[in-house]
């Protein structure tokens, strides 16, 4: 196999991290790796949108992730493991992660808000119409 390519700290960039989280499944994907305590296997993610999203996608997602940067991942017989490097990207770029894991968190529950709080008509109950 192939060794893993993962950028030394001074080779990454903002417009890299920029670029990487700007799916919508990958900042999803590293929002729920940040907030881990432990590495995470990348079948953990096969269910992190609302579809389900094929392994070779999700392989594609995290090689994004790790050439930009923000993710250390290493092979554990046959499953990879993916830790976070926000440390690191915290010490080259100050504050630069939380603000993108904040700002979609705000984003994350403007999705889930309820029908009326989107001003959108509620539902109507059944033997009403």
């Amino acid at each position: 196999m192939r060794p893993l390519f993962h950028p030394s700290i001074k080779d990454v960039t903002v417009e890299g991290i920029l670029h990487a989280l700007s799916d919508p499944v990958r900042v999803a994907i590293y929002a729920q790796i940040v907030v881990s305590a432990c590495s995470q296997n990348c079948s953990n993610f096969l269910k992190i949108s609302e579809k389900d999203i094929p392994k070779s996608t999700l392989s594609q997602h995290f090689k994004i992730l790790r050439d930009a940067g923000l993710i250390r991942s290493e092979r554990r017989g046959v499953e990879m493991q993916n830790a976070s490097r926000c440390s690191e990207i915290d010490a080259r770029f100050p504050g630069l992660i939380a603000a993108i894991i904040r700002a979609h968190d705000v984003q994350s529950k403007g999705r889930r808000r309820p029908a009326k709080a989107r001003g959108l008509p509620a539902p109507r109950a059944l033997g009403n119409a």
